[in-house]
């Protein structure tokens, strides 16, 4: 059940970074970047379940805490146009 839910992420990961690349405007590839940076890290938990590592738990969360901040960061560029104000 892990691995079919597994490959169900890749799959859903792959659309999304065809969005990334031919998104009509910069506000549609910002929101497909943050639905690949969600799945990548649900595929980071469903490997550590899957291969019984907990390693991978602690490297998801990290990635999940950069990925937040990242979005923000990006948020604020298109909307402003720049990051220092």
């Amino acid at each position: 059940m892990i691995l079919a839910a597994l490959w169900g992420m890749v799959i859903s990961g792959m659309v999304g970074f065809v969005r990334v690349i031919r998104g009509p405007s910069p506000a549609d590839r910002l929101v497909a970047a943050d639905a690949l940076s969600v799945i990548f890290t649900m595929v980071l938990v469903l490997l550590s379940l899957y291969i019984e590592t907990p390693f991978l738990l602690d490297v998801a969360l990290a990635f999940s805490v950069l990925s937040f901040a990242d979005m923000l960061l990006m948020a604020k560029y298109f909307e402003h146009g720049e990051l220092h104000k």
